[in-house]
């Protein structure tokens, strides 16, 4: 009987299928089964995605899902929820001053500041700005903004003052924290000389001519200055009940509202500021945390708090899984950040690849037992093969991670990944993120398959907002689809692991050869007398560019000539990559956020053969 019922249904499938094909390509036969015969044997069928994945080569797409769901926080709520479980873990130690915080004290101090801006005047959605190197009243800052709903700006210290007048326009800051001084910067002179008013004004009350939305100065510590508030007045200026008020206002915070502006760095122009999110923030943090099992660690933070890597990758990170931040210095000192790892007793470090090449110079000098030290990551600019090896030899470092992304996707977007192999470790920039989607494209949008080389667009929780007051640049590199062009020359594999050729805009074009200054640079730091080096396209009259090389060189030795640099690269590098130009230097220049700044070195290749 079953088998009867069986072959009635299939005689019935076959009848629906062979009307399907009949009205569809007008063929038919008495029999259902002969003319489905028929119908298969007259039409072409396309074969399915699997059939044909041999055939066609797989277009570079991936997406990764991520094990853990996506958290909708604010950061108030985050730093609520890391006191409620880590309370009495360090949060962060800054050596330099002295000072120490555990998430439960943090807390309040981060609730006075909050209350403190509301009381003085601002309201959520403010820009404060933060001005200055390193230091507890930075970090402090950053997460009272946050708890209080305003907008935090990273500033570079370094600014001068046309710098720091374009950025305080730019998103209109209504109150920014400054040192007075730091090394040779006088930060509250700076802006005495873009807000002439700033002296002769009543403190919360400036009315500039030049800076019309700036209302407060606050300086750090209990320095008083004229029109300014002291950053301990600040602390002092709420009651307990407005105080206590702050944590009731964090279900208003929306976790899709801006929290942060970051400045692209500046290494080819003016910076552009990139909003990001409360939502950025908190789940890159997250999952930062998780790929690097922070929990329990104890991070030496030499990188700059107001760059990316400082406040997501450092703070955001650290807070997720109850770490604490060691700060050794106000700015990068090698020494001081060795010093720090021993006292600290620091598990991780952080640092860009420039700062890892002075570390380990200073190293080999003082030798020192870095015992505790498990895990180095780098980011902030691409890291060598070769300076990977070294980091792992010269620090006794168990690992080293790399984390890559950009300012404009709340930083990571790559990252490597606990167990992966050596060659994962040196030649590839690790394995996409969670909960993003990766392709790459060709100059005419169209992706391109696995393997081969074009721009890395990226898609998902990480991508900013967009770039403040400039909807077309933001159209440029953030698309309708929300697809987020990097500019990154890149190539993605099928394993979801990626590897960077070098950016777009930095590829030279020699006598019609396209040449990334990465690969170069890479082959060049095996050179046994050189420690740092970066490759630039200078202008040449028969082959439109040529390549300068820049290099830092191992004490003692004073020059490498083109001869013996084309002598290491013979049979090892092509002819047309071997730069023409070698020009030994004591220093690059660099944003403080650890950043080469290759116009600059096109500016020195001019004077010296001017």
């Amino acid at each position: 009987m079953n088998s009867i019922i069986k072959n009635k249904m299939f005689n019935k499938q076959i009848k629906s299928l062979s009307k399907h094909l009949f009205r569809k390509y007008g063929l038919r036969s008495a029999n259902p089964t002969i003319q489905l015969m028929r119908c298969l044997s007259s039409v072409h069928i396309k074969p399915s995605y699997a059939q044909t994945s041999e055939a066609y080569a797989k277009p570079s797409y991936i997406h990764n899902p991520g094990k853990d769901a996506l958290i909708y926080h604010a950061i108030g709520q985050e730093l609520e929820r890391a006191v409620s479980i880590y309370g009495s873990n360090e949060a962060i130690v800054s050596c330099h001053e002295n000072k120490r915080h555990t998430f439960r004290t943090l807390l309040d101090n981060v609730d006075r500041v909050a209350a403190g801006f509301l009381k003085m005047g601002l309201k959520r959605g403010d820009h404060v700005g933060i001005w200055g190197p390193n230091s507890m009243q930075w970090y402090l800052t950053m997460l009272g903004a946050a708890r209080a709903g305003l907008i935090s700006v990273g500033l570079n210290p370094a600014f001068q003052a046309p710098e720091i007048d374009y950025c305080l326009k730019k998103v209109n800051v209504k109150a920014v924290v400054i040192p007075e001084t730091y090394k040779t910067q006088n930060f509250y002179e700076i802006l005495k000389s873009i807000c002439p008013e700033l002296p002769h004004s009543e403190a919360g009350k400036i009315k500039s001519q030049n800076l019309p939305h700036l209302q407060a100065v606050i300086i750090e510590g209990k320095t008083k200055l004229k029109g300014a508030f002291s950053f301990d007045e600040i602390l002092d200026l709420p009651s307990t009940s407005e105080q206590q008020q702050i944590s009731t206002l964090q279900k208003l915070i929306m976790p899709c509202s801006p929290c942060n502006v970051q400045f692209t760095s500046g290494t080819t122009g003016q910076p552009k500021a990139a909003t990001l999110t409360h939502y950025n923030f908190v789940n890159n943090g997250i999952h930062i945390g998780n790929r690097n099992k922070l929990e329990n660690a104890r991070i030496c933070v030499q990188v700059p708090l107001f760059h990316a890597f400082g406040v997501v990758i450092s703070i955001m990170a650290a807070l997720s899984k109850g770490a604490t931040l060691v700060m050794p210095a106000a700015g990068f000192n090698p020494e001081e950040s060795l010093r720090a790892v021993i006292k600290e007793k620091c598990t991780v470090i952080h640092g860009t690849p420039t700062m890892y090449v002075d570390l380990i110079k200073k190293q080999s000098e003082l030798k020192l037992p870095l015992n505790t030290l498990k895990m180095a990551v780098t980011g902030g600019a691409i890291c060598s093969p070769q300076l990977f090896l070294n980091i792992k030899n010269e620090l006794g470092v168990e690992q080293v991670r790399t984390v890559f992304g950009m300012t404009e996707c709340s930083a990571v977007i790559f990252q490597s990944r606990e167990g992966d192999t050596m060659e994962q470790v040196l030649n590839t920039v690790g394995y996409i993120q969670d909960h993003v989607e990766a392709k790459v494209i060709d100059k005419e949008g169209h992706t391109v398959p696995f393997g081969e080389p074009g721009e890395l667009c990226v898609r998902g929780y990480v991508t900013m907002l967009g770039y403040h007051g400039e909807e077309g640049k933001t159209k440029e590199v953030l698309g309708p689809c929300k697809w987020l062009r990097t500019g990154d020359q890149f190539v993605l594999q099928e394993d979801g692991y990626g590897r960077i050729v070098g950016r777009l805009k930095e590829m030279i074009i020699r006598g019609g050869e396209n040449i990334f200054p990465k690969e170069v640079e890479d082959f060049l730091n095996t050179h046994p007398q050189i420690i740092e080096n970066h490759v630039i396209g200078v202008p040449d009259e028969r082959m439109g560019e040529e390549l300068c090389v820049f290099v830092r060189l191992e004490d003692g030795v004073e020059n490498l000539t083109r001869k013996e640099l084309k002598e290491y690269c013979k049979g090892k590098l092509s002819h047309y990559k071997v730069p023409r130009y070698v020009v030994p230097v004591k220093e690059f220049p660099k944003t403080t956020s650890g950043k080469i700044q290759k116009f600059k070195l096109l500016e020195l290749f001019k004077q010296l053969n001017a």
